[in-house]
């Protein structure tokens, strides 16, 4: 069950990285000028490839969770709350994808502060997963 923990964190953390990079891509695309169509097309080719990128990445994080899960069989009220945050984080996936399908088609109507904002919802899930899953408090 080892080498099943040790992949589920490998995988956590590369689709963190990911879901800490794309909305800074956001934040850029969103304040390049209409005129600059290269440096438009160049950031939605990265936001395109890195979605697809790191989606997978949180399929195996869960994956590897779940088989954890049935593994051990541990439960309790961190768990819960463990598994909310990660379904808020699935959210947060698909939103992001449906902002890559929009700046794709150039319907982006957000500015770059919005993308600033939005850019700090992983960190506050990884602030409060991570002691959830160390501490298990409850």
């Amino acid at each position: 069950m080892l080498w099943i923990k040790s992949l589920h964190i490998i995988f956590i953390i590369s689709w963190f990285a990911g879901l800490f990079y794309l909305p800074r891509l956001f934040v850029h695309h969103a304040m390049v000028p209409s005129g600059d169509v290269a440096t438009s097309k160049r950031l939605k080719i990265m936001e395109r490839k890195l979605f697809l990128f790191i989606t997978p990445l949180g399929v195996l994080a869960i994956g590897f969770g779940v088989w954890l899960w049935l593994g051990y069989g541990f439960g309790g009220g961190w768990l819960h709350l463990k598994v909310t945050l990660t379904l808020a984080l699935v959210a947060f996936n698909i939103y992001c994808g449906k902002l890559v399908a929009d700046f794709k088609h150039d319907r982006n109507c957000h500015g770059h502060v919005f993308y600033r904002w939005l850019n700090e919802f992983p960190t506050l899930v990884l602030f409060a997963v991570v002691p959830l899953t160390v501490i298990k408090p409850f």
